[in-house]
Protein backbone atom coordinates (compact mmCIF):
# COMPACT_ATOMS: atom_id res chain seq x y z
CA UNK A 1 0.00 0.00 0.00
CA UNK A 2 1.43 3.34 -1.02
CA UNK A 3 1.12 5.89 1.77
CA UNK A 4 2.46 9.30 2.82
CA UNK A 5 4.42 9.84 6.04
CA UNK A 6 2.73 12.22 8.46
CA UNK A 7 4.63 14.12 11.14
CA UNK A 8 4.05 12.57 14.57
CA UNK A 9 5.37 13.24 18.02
CA UNK A 10 8.84 11.99 18.86
CA UNK A 11 7.53 9.78 21.65
CA UNK A 12 5.14 8.08 19.24
CA UNK A 13 7.90 7.77 16.65
CA UNK A 14 10.12 5.94 19.11
CA UNK A 15 7.27 3.72 20.32
CA UNK A 16 5.85 2.47 17.02
CA UNK A 17 7.73 1.45 13.90
CA UNK A 18 4.45 1.01 12.06
CA UNK A 19 3.49 4.60 12.60
CA UNK A 20 6.93 5.67 11.51
CA UNK A 21 6.16 4.18 8.12
CA UNK A 22 3.18 6.49 7.91
CA UNK A 23 0.52 3.82 7.48
CA UNK A 24 -1.55 4.11 10.61
CA UNK A 25 -0.37 0.74 11.95
CA UNK A 26 -3.30 -1.26 10.61
CA UNK A 27 -2.86 -5.03 11.15
CA UNK A 28 -4.42 -5.92 7.79
CA UNK A 29 -1.80 -3.90 5.90
CA UNK A 30 1.19 -5.17 7.85
CA UNK A 31 1.76 -8.03 5.40
CA UNK A 32 5.03 -9.76 6.15
CA UNK A 33 6.23 -6.74 8.10
CA UNK A 34 8.58 -5.43 5.42
CA UNK A 35 8.71 -1.72 4.62
CA UNK A 36 10.29 0.41 1.93
CA UNK A 37 10.81 4.16 2.03
CA UNK A 38 10.82 6.05 -1.27
CA UNK A 39 11.96 9.64 -1.59
CA UNK A 40 9.27 11.01 -3.92
CA UNK A 41 6.24 9.97 -5.93
CA UNK A 42 7.53 8.26 -9.13
CA UNK A 43 9.97 6.16 -7.11
CA UNK A 44 7.27 5.29 -4.58
CA UNK A 45 4.76 4.36 -7.28
CA UNK A 46 7.14 1.97 -9.03
CA UNK A 47 8.32 0.44 -5.77
CA UNK A 48 4.73 -0.13 -4.65
CA UNK A 49 3.76 -1.75 -7.96
CA UNK A 50 6.77 -4.09 -7.94
CA UNK A 51 6.66 -4.95 -4.23
CA UNK A 52 2.99 -5.88 -4.27
CA UNK A 53 1.17 -7.23 -1.23
CA UNK A 54 3.19 -7.74 1.90
CA UNK A 55 5.17 -4.51 1.69
CA UNK A 56 4.39 -1.12 3.11
CA UNK A 57 5.78 1.59 0.79
CA UNK A 58 6.17 5.00 2.38
CA UNK A 59 6.45 8.11 0.16
CA UNK A 60 8.42 10.78 2.03
CA UNK A 61 7.02 13.61 -0.11
CA UNK A 62 3.43 14.53 0.71
CA UNK A 63 0.88 15.58 -1.95
CA UNK A 64 1.24 19.28 -2.67
CA UNK A 65 4.87 19.36 -1.53
CA UNK A 66 7.62 20.26 -3.99
CA UNK A 67 10.09 17.37 -3.60
CA UNK A 68 13.16 19.59 -3.95
CA UNK A 69 12.04 21.45 -0.82
CA UNK A 70 11.65 18.35 1.35
CA UNK A 71 12.99 18.58 4.90
CA UNK A 72 12.63 15.35 6.84
CA UNK A 73 10.79 15.21 10.15
CA UNK A 74 12.12 13.16 13.05
CA UNK A 75 9.52 10.52 12.27
CA UNK A 76 10.51 10.35 8.61
CA UNK A 77 14.18 10.01 9.48
CA UNK A 78 13.36 7.19 11.89
CA UNK A 79 11.18 5.49 9.27
CA UNK A 80 14.02 5.67 6.77
CA UNK A 81 16.43 4.25 9.34
CA UNK A 82 14.17 1.28 10.15
CA UNK A 83 13.15 0.45 6.56
CA UNK A 84 14.07 -2.77 4.78
CA UNK A 85 14.83 -0.76 1.64
CA UNK A 86 15.37 2.92 0.85
CA UNK A 87 14.73 4.12 -2.71
CA UNK A 88 16.03 7.55 -3.67
CA UNK A 89 17.70 9.48 -6.46
CA UNK A 90 21.00 11.13 -5.71
CA UNK A 91 21.25 14.72 -6.86
CA UNK A 92 17.53 15.38 -6.37
CA UNK A 93 16.81 15.66 -2.64
CA UNK A 94 19.86 16.44 -0.48
CA UNK A 95 17.99 15.96 2.80
CA UNK A 96 17.05 12.40 1.90
CA UNK A 97 20.57 11.61 0.73
CA UNK A 98 22.04 12.88 3.99
CA UNK A 99 19.68 10.75 6.05
CA UNK A 100 20.31 7.69 3.88
CA UNK A 101 24.06 8.05 4.41
CA UNK A 102 23.45 7.38 8.10
CA UNK A 103 21.27 4.29 7.76
CA UNK A 104 22.20 0.64 7.59
CA UNK A 105 19.27 -0.13 5.30
CA UNK A 106 19.97 -1.14 1.68
CA UNK A 107 19.72 1.89 -0.62
CA UNK A 108 18.67 1.80 -4.27
CA UNK A 109 19.76 4.90 -6.18
CA UNK A 110 17.61 5.43 -9.27
CA UNK A 111 20.38 7.55 -10.80
CA UNK A 112 22.55 4.44 -11.11
CA UNK A 113 19.71 2.12 -12.14
CA UNK A 114 18.81 3.89 -15.41
CA UNK A 115 20.67 5.79 -18.11
CA UNK A 116 20.18 9.50 -17.42
CA UNK A 117 20.61 12.01 -20.24
CA UNK A 118 22.95 15.01 -19.94
CA UNK A 119 21.28 18.05 -18.41
CA UNK A 120 22.12 20.11 -21.48
CA UNK A 121 20.21 17.74 -23.81
CA UNK A 122 16.95 19.34 -24.84
CA UNK A 123 17.82 22.51 -22.93
CA UNK A 124 17.82 25.93 -24.50
CA UNK A 125 20.96 27.99 -24.97
CA UNK A 126 20.13 30.64 -22.34
CA UNK A 127 21.39 33.33 -24.64
CA UNK A 128 23.31 36.09 -22.93
CA UNK A 129 24.16 33.81 -19.98
CA UNK A 130 27.46 32.08 -19.56
CA UNK A 131 27.62 28.34 -18.97
CA UNK A 132 28.86 28.98 -15.45
CA UNK A 133 25.97 31.27 -14.63
CA UNK A 134 23.46 28.76 -15.93
CA UNK A 135 25.09 25.92 -13.97
CA UNK A 136 24.65 27.89 -10.77
CA UNK A 137 20.86 27.89 -11.36
CA UNK A 138 20.54 24.14 -11.56
CA UNK A 139 20.78 21.73 -8.64
CA UNK A 140 21.23 18.47 -10.50
CA UNK A 141 24.78 18.52 -11.81
CA UNK A 142 25.55 17.18 -15.27
CA UNK A 143 22.57 14.83 -15.65
CA UNK A 144 18.85 15.44 -16.03
CA UNK A 145 17.08 13.56 -13.20
CA UNK A 146 13.57 13.43 -14.71
CA UNK A 147 13.93 9.95 -16.22
CA UNK A 148 10.40 8.91 -15.18
CA UNK A 149 8.96 10.93 -18.06
CA UNK A 150 10.29 8.17 -20.35
CA UNK A 151 8.08 5.09 -19.78
CA UNK A 152 10.75 2.71 -21.00
CA UNK A 153 13.24 4.04 -18.46
CA UNK A 154 10.59 3.60 -15.79
CA UNK A 155 10.38 -0.04 -16.88
CA UNK A 156 14.15 -0.37 -16.51
CA UNK A 157 13.90 1.16 -13.05
CA UNK A 158 11.17 -1.33 -12.13
CA UNK A 159 13.54 -4.17 -13.05
CA UNK A 160 16.16 -2.67 -10.72
CA UNK A 161 13.60 -2.42 -7.92
CA UNK A 162 12.63 -6.07 -8.45
CA UNK A 163 16.26 -7.14 -8.25
CA UNK A 164 16.81 -5.17 -5.04
CA UNK A 165 13.63 -6.51 -3.44
CA UNK A 166 14.76 -10.01 -4.38
CA UNK A 167 18.01 -9.42 -2.49
CA UNK A 168 16.05 -8.38 0.59
CA UNK A 169 13.46 -11.16 0.26
CA UNK A 170 14.91 -14.02 -1.82
CA UNK A 171 11.90 -16.29 -1.27
CA UNK A 172 9.71 -13.93 -3.34
CA UNK A 173 12.30 -12.85 -5.91
CA UNK A 174 10.34 -14.40 -8.78
CA UNK A 175 7.15 -12.65 -7.69
CA UNK A 176 8.93 -9.29 -7.78
CA UNK A 177 10.36 -10.07 -11.21
CA UNK A 178 6.89 -11.01 -12.45
CA UNK A 179 5.41 -7.78 -11.07
CA UNK A 180 8.10 -5.78 -12.86
CA UNK A 181 7.40 -7.65 -16.09
CA UNK A 182 3.68 -6.91 -15.81
CA UNK A 183 4.44 -3.25 -15.20
CA UNK A 184 6.77 -3.17 -18.19
CA UNK A 185 3.87 -4.29 -20.37
CA UNK A 186 1.76 -1.34 -19.20
CA UNK A 187 4.65 1.07 -19.68
CA UNK A 188 5.38 -0.20 -23.18
CA UNK A 189 1.72 0.38 -24.05
CA UNK A 190 2.05 3.94 -22.71
CA UNK A 191 5.18 4.43 -24.79
CA UNK A 192 3.30 3.28 -27.88
CA UNK A 193 0.50 5.74 -27.11
CA UNK A 194 3.04 8.56 -27.04
CA UNK A 195 4.75 7.38 -30.19
CA UNK A 196 1.57 7.19 -32.22
CA UNK A 197 -0.17 10.13 -30.54
CA UNK A 198 2.65 12.55 -31.30
CA UNK A 199 3.61 11.18 -34.71
CA UNK A 200 1.67 13.78 -36.71
CA UNK A 201 1.61 17.28 -35.22
CA UNK A 202 1.43 20.77 -36.69
CA UNK A 203 4.29 21.93 -34.49
CA UNK A 204 6.87 20.39 -32.20
CA UNK A 205 8.04 23.35 -30.12
CA UNK A 206 6.60 23.33 -26.61
CA UNK A 207 7.13 26.09 -24.03
CA UNK A 208 7.26 24.88 -20.41
CA UNK A 209 7.95 26.36 -16.99
CA UNK A 210 11.24 24.58 -16.32
CA UNK A 211 13.44 22.18 -18.19
CA UNK A 212 12.01 18.90 -16.92
CA UNK A 213 10.83 17.35 -20.18
CA UNK A 214 13.95 16.46 -22.15
CA UNK A 215 13.09 12.76 -21.91
CA UNK A 216 10.05 13.41 -24.11
CA UNK A 217 12.17 14.72 -26.98
CA UNK A 218 12.48 11.21 -28.41
CA UNK A 219 8.83 11.52 -29.43
CA UNK A 220 9.76 14.36 -31.79
CA UNK A 221 9.10 17.27 -29.42
CA UNK A 222 11.33 20.24 -28.75
CA UNK A 223 11.10 22.04 -25.40
CA UNK A 224 11.85 25.65 -24.60
CA UNK A 225 11.91 26.37 -20.87
CA UNK A 226 11.19 29.63 -19.09
CA UNK A 227 13.61 28.54 -16.34
CA UNK A 228 16.32 25.88 -16.13
CA UNK A 229 16.30 22.47 -14.47
CA UNK A 230 15.53 24.01 -11.10
CA UNK A 231 11.85 25.05 -10.84
CA UNK A 232 12.88 27.98 -8.63
CA UNK A 233 15.25 29.48 -11.21
CA UNK A 234 14.40 32.95 -12.50
CA UNK A 235 14.59 33.63 -16.26
CA UNK A 236 16.79 36.43 -17.50
CA UNK A 237 15.63 39.19 -19.82
CA UNK A 238 17.51 37.41 -22.60
CA UNK A 239 15.61 34.19 -21.86
CA UNK A 240 12.26 35.95 -22.13
CA UNK A 241 13.24 37.72 -25.36
CA UNK A 242 14.35 34.39 -26.81
CA UNK A 243 11.05 32.75 -25.85
CA UNK A 244 9.06 35.55 -27.47
CA UNK A 245 10.95 34.98 -30.71
CA UNK A 246 10.33 31.23 -30.50
CA UNK A 247 6.60 31.59 -29.82
CA UNK A 248 6.15 33.97 -32.76
CA UNK A 249 8.37 32.05 -35.18
CA UNK A 250 7.01 28.57 -34.44
CA UNK A 251 3.35 29.47 -33.95
CA UNK A 252 3.29 28.22 -30.36
CA UNK A 253 -0.27 28.30 -28.99
CA UNK A 254 0.27 27.37 -25.35
CA UNK A 255 2.65 28.11 -22.49
CA UNK A 256 2.63 25.31 -19.92
CA UNK A 257 2.84 25.74 -16.16
CA UNK A 258 3.05 23.05 -13.46
CA UNK A 259 1.02 22.11 -10.40
CA UNK A 260 3.62 22.12 -7.62
CA UNK A 261 5.17 25.53 -8.36
CA UNK A 262 3.69 28.95 -8.96
CA UNK A 263 2.24 29.38 -12.48
CA UNK A 264 2.95 33.13 -12.39
CA UNK A 265 5.88 33.14 -14.82
CA UNK A 266 4.05 31.02 -17.37
CA UNK A 267 0.84 33.01 -17.07
CA UNK A 268 2.66 36.34 -17.39
CA UNK A 269 4.54 35.19 -20.48
CA UNK A 270 1.39 33.78 -22.07
CA UNK A 271 -0.54 36.96 -21.34
CA UNK A 272 2.23 39.13 -22.82
CA UNK A 273 2.29 37.02 -25.99
CA UNK A 274 -1.44 36.53 -26.32
CA UNK A 275 -1.37 32.72 -26.16
CA UNK A 276 -3.15 30.19 -23.98
CA UNK A 277 -1.91 28.54 -20.79
CA UNK A 278 -2.06 24.87 -19.89
CA UNK A 279 -0.68 22.41 -17.36
CA UNK A 280 2.06 19.91 -18.18
CA UNK A 281 2.91 17.83 -15.14
CA UNK A 282 6.55 16.78 -14.62
CA UNK A 283 5.13 14.23 -12.14
CA UNK A 284 7.74 15.00 -9.53
CA UNK A 285 4.97 14.59 -6.96
CA UNK A 286 1.24 14.58 -6.51
CA UNK A 287 -0.78 17.72 -5.84
CA UNK A 288 -4.03 18.16 -3.97
CA UNK A 289 -5.78 18.04 -7.36
CA UNK A 290 -4.05 14.83 -8.48
CA UNK A 291 -3.91 12.94 -5.17
CA UNK A 292 -6.27 10.29 -6.57
CA UNK A 293 -4.36 9.93 -9.87
CA UNK A 294 -1.41 7.69 -10.61
CA UNK A 295 1.63 7.83 -12.86
CA UNK A 296 -0.13 6.26 -15.84
CA UNK A 297 -3.15 8.57 -15.74
CA UNK A 298 -0.96 11.65 -15.30
CA UNK A 299 1.22 10.67 -18.24
CA UNK A 300 -1.87 10.19 -20.41
CA UNK A 301 -3.20 13.59 -19.30
CA UNK A 302 0.14 15.07 -20.38
CA UNK A 303 -0.18 13.35 -23.76
CA UNK A 304 -3.62 14.85 -24.29
CA UNK A 305 -2.35 18.32 -23.34
CA UNK A 306 0.58 18.03 -25.77
CA UNK A 307 -1.66 16.84 -28.59
CA UNK A 308 -4.05 19.75 -28.11
CA UNK A 309 -1.28 22.37 -27.85
CA UNK A 310 0.69 21.08 -30.83
CA UNK A 311 -2.19 20.31 -33.16
CA UNK A 312 -1.60 16.57 -33.32
CA UNK A 313 -3.92 14.28 -35.22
Amino acid sequence: MLSVTRPIALATALASAALLAGCGGSDDTAGNGRSAVAAFYPLAWVTDRVAGNGWEVDNLTQPGQEPHDLDLTIAQTAALDSADLVVLQKGFQPAVEAAADNTDAPVLDAATAVDLVPAAEGDDDHEGESAGEHAEEDDHGDLDPHFWLDPLLVADFADAVAAELGEVDPDRAQAYADNAADLRGELEALDEDYTTGLASCERSTTVVSHQAFAYLTRYGLEFEAIAGLSPDAEPTAADLAHLQEVVEADGVTTVFSERLVSPKMAETLADDLGVATGVLDPIEGLSDDTAEEDYLSLMRANLTALQQANGCS
